[in-house]
């Protein structure tokens, strides 16, 4: 990627006027500035006369894209900061860059303060249709997210906020409406239909920042209500739109988006996981959080791999994923996702089948397969258990993507071995293990090599777009290359679900 951000800053010594000399402060400055041609606002123009008389006509113009925003006193060229966002759903990452140099200064996350009104989309959009207040206080919740990262990121970085002059915001379509506070009403109700696509760029004090008075904040589009920009700018990260391999991009969630290119042609579309892979739903299910188990391994004991190395508490994402990857491995699980009969289990895992048990609770007698004890003696309520129904969860969450992905081969003329890469995107996608994705079913049947974790390319996204008008025009482009199908309508969606329910 070549560096060329939209940031500018030009540093020159002026002539004072004079009786012979009359131009005006604006005319002088812009003259000076002879490789670009940027407008100047009224706040420039508020700014002008004091700043040149202070600063003995030696200044500095910032200019973001064409816009003139600011003089400064003296040469503050060494100063030109901007923050990237990925604005997700649960938690939100600002990175601090120094684009002048295009290294990242400082990073920070935390969880988004919309909390409060639903973990998922779906349960914030519904509080806004509930309570003619919740949009604004979602849109506060918001602004308050992104303001105490961009405090954050600054102090850390040791930067003043005057000198970030841009951000850039990668967030799924509803994220997105709500930090502008535009009703997201009919993003969650069929037809689902968006706004607009693409949306405008505002100040970034419209958004509660605390940072220049003119920096800019520019929004990523979305290819539809349910693939937003936080996917488009993870499609420009991973190069969805350069690279000539068949390749498939699953950004693993609540809602999981999925794109898939044959290097010619590029789908997207979006497939309703459910809450599964964040723990939701699930008995012992945490977040990714101190004290989650996130790998799994059976032979002829337990290994757990418990995040901050504590004592288990419950099961995040990709420990539920490898759990069941084991667990058919192993023979406990049959194809159709049930646990074996006592007699059957001891037969295949005898060293692991009194972990096999009866859990009862308040929904219930139900078999559980105990993945942790705190004692030897203790009861099944009082472990880390995997019930069946926290199995069957799974089974339809993978059962979503999988028909996804599967019907977006289809529409291509593929096949699965035809795909040579599968990139799994975002926070779980970084941490699944490649070889349960496979075993369960949730990704194509293909060698491991070729399932890459991707990472945080939502943000990685939303840097590149800072570093480079080049790459933020590229964003733009997406939206005429990119093909979305909506699954809800095909009526072979429901079949092949079914097909895709087993292990």
């Amino acid at each position: 990627m070549i560096l060329r951000p939209a940031i500018q800053k030009r540093y020159v010594e002026l002539d004072e006027p004079s009786l012979t000399d009359q131009r005006t402060d604006l005319g002088r400055l812009l003259q000076a500035i002879d490789d670009l041609e940027p407008v100047a606002d009224l706040h420039v123009l508020r700014r002008l006369p004091t700043v040149l008389r202070a600063a003995d006509f030696k200044v500095t113009a910032v200019i973001v894209d064409e816009a003139l925003i600011d003089v400064e006193p003296g040469d503050t060229t060494k100063s030109q900061y901007a923050i990237a966002f990925d604005l997700g759903t649960t938690t939100v990452v600002a990175t601090l860059l120094d684009v002048a140099t295009g290294t990242p200064v400082a990073v920070a996350s935390m969880l988004n303060r919309q909390q409060p009104f639903g973990g998922d989309v779906i349960t914030r959009i519904s509080a806004t249709m509930m309570d003619p207040e919740a949009l604004g206080r979602l849109q506060r919740a918001a602004a308050e997210t992104l303001s105490t990262l961009a405090i954050q990121v600054c102090t850390e970085g040791e930067v003043d906020p005057s000198h970030v002059y841009e951000v850039a915001i990668a967030g799924n379509a509803t994220m997105t409406a709500l930090a502008l506070g535009i009703d997201p009403e009919p993003l969650g109700v069929a037809p689902f239909i968006m706004s607009s696509p693409q949306p405008p760029d505002v100040l970034a004090s419209e958004l509660g920042l605390a940072l220049h008075p003119r920096a800019r904040a520019t929004l990523f589009p979305a290819l539809g209500a349910y693939v937003g920009g936080d996917i488009v700018a993870g499609m420009l990260a991973s190069g969805m739109d350069r690279d000539k391999r068949t390749r498939l991009f699953i950004d693993v969630g609540t809602n999981c988006e999925i794109v898939l290119s044959d290097g010619d042609r590029i789908l997207s579309t979006a497939a309703p996981a459910g809450p599964a892979f964040e723990g939701g739903a699930i008995r012992c299910g945490m977040r990714a959080a101190d004290g989650a188990i996130e790998v799994v391994k059976l032979a002829d004991d337990v290994e757990l791999g418990v995040i901050g190395d504590v004592e288990p508490r419950g099961l995040c994402g990709s420990g539920l994923v490898d759990a069941v990857a084991e667990l058919v491995k192993v023979g406990l699980l049959d194809a159709s996702g049930r646990f074996v009969p006592d007699d059957v289990a001891k037969e295949v895992a005898p060293a692991l089948a009194d972990r096999l048990t009866i859990l009862t609770s308040d929904r219930g007698e139900e078999r559980v397969f105990v993945l942790h004890r705190p004692a030897p003696d203790a009861e099944p309520e009082d472990c880390v258990v995997l019930t069946q129904r926290d199995v069957r969860e799974l089974q339809f969450a993978k059962a979503a993507i999988s028909t996804g992905w599967t019907l977006l081969l289809e529409e291509l003329g593929l096949e699965h071995r035809d795909v040579q890469q599968v990139l799994l995107a975002g926070s779980f996608g970084s941490y699944l293990s490649a070889a349960s994705a496979v075993r369960i079913g949730l990704v194509p049947k293909l060698p491991v090599l070729r399932i890459v974790a991707a990472g945080n390319v939502a943000g990685e996204g939303a840097k590149m777009a800072l570093l480079s008008i080049r790459e933020r025009a590229g964003a733009q482009a997406l939206l005429e290359e990119v093909t979305y199908v909506e699954l809800s309508d095909r009526s072979e969606f429901n079949d092949r679900f079914v097909d895709q329910l087993g292990f």
